[in-house]
C-alpha cells in the first residue's frame, strides 16, 4: 500500500497493491499493522454502505460528539470525495481538499476524526463502502453548506448544475453558524 499525505495534515491518500491476473485481482484494504506504520492507529467499530445516483450530494458531514475517523471507498461507479479541517486550532481551519474515488482507481481516503465528509456523485451511480471509528450518533451529527463560500469547495459540477441534496443537507448552516471542534 502507497500512503500519501494530502495538503490537509491527517488526510492520507491510500493506494493499495493490487495483484491482478487474467482471473480478476486482489487487493488489501486494510491492515492494522500497515496502517499503524503510517500513523494511522485506530480501532474500527463500524462498517457502512451507501448507494448514491448521478449528481447526489452527501455532506459536509460530522459529528460534534463521538467524532468519527472514516476510511473511504467507491466499490462501485466514481465520486468526488471531499474532506473539511473543522478543529478550530488548526492552521488549516476551514480548508478541504478533494478526490476522485472510483471502482476503478481502487483509492481510499483515510478522514481523521475532526473533519467534515461529503462526496458527489459522478457515474450513474456509486456505492461506497466506509469504516468508522466511532458508532453513529445521529444526536451529535451536524451538516455544514456544501457551498459555504467560506469554504469553497470546487465541487465538479457543469455549469449552473444543481446536485441532488436531502432535506437535511439543503437546511444545512454555513460553518461560521455551527459547532465545530476545539
Amino acid at each position: 500500500m502507497n500512503f500519501e499525505e494530502t495538503s490537509l495534515p491527517g488526510v492520507i491518500r491510500i493506494s493499495p497493491t493490487v495483484l491482478e491476473d487474467d482471473r480478476g485481482y486482489f487487493m488489501e484494504t486494510w491492515q492494522s499493522r500497515k496502517f499503524r506504520e503510517h500513523g494511522i492507529e485506530v480501532n474500527f467499530v463500524q462498517d457502512n454502505v451507501s448507494r448514491s445516483s448521478r449528481g447526489t450530494l452527501r455532506g459536509l458531514h460530522y459529528q460534534i460528539k463521538q467524532a468519527q475517523g472514516k476510511l473511504v471507498r467507491v466499490v462501485r461507479g466514481e465520486a468526488f470525495d471531499v474532506a473539511v479541517d473543522l478543529r478550530q486550532s488548526s492552521p488549516q481551519y476551514g480548508q478541504w481538499v478533494g478526490m476522485v474515488l472510483s471502482a476503478e482507481n481502487k483509492q481510499q481516503l483515510w478522514v481523521p476524526p475532526g473533519f467534515g465528509h461529503g462526496f458527489l456523485v459522478l457515474s450513474e451511480s456509486a456505492e461506497f463502502e466506509y469504516k468508522c471509528t466511532d458508532y453513529y450518533a445521529p444526536e451529535f451529527e451536524r451538516s455544514i453548506r456544501w457551498d459555504d463560500p467560506d469554504i469553497g469547495v470546487e465541487w465538479p459540477l457543469a455549469g449552473d448544475e444543481h446536485p441532488m441534496l436531502s432535506a437535511k443537507d439543503a437546511a444545512a448552516s454555513f460553518l461560521r453558524d455551527v459547532e465545530t471542534y476545539d
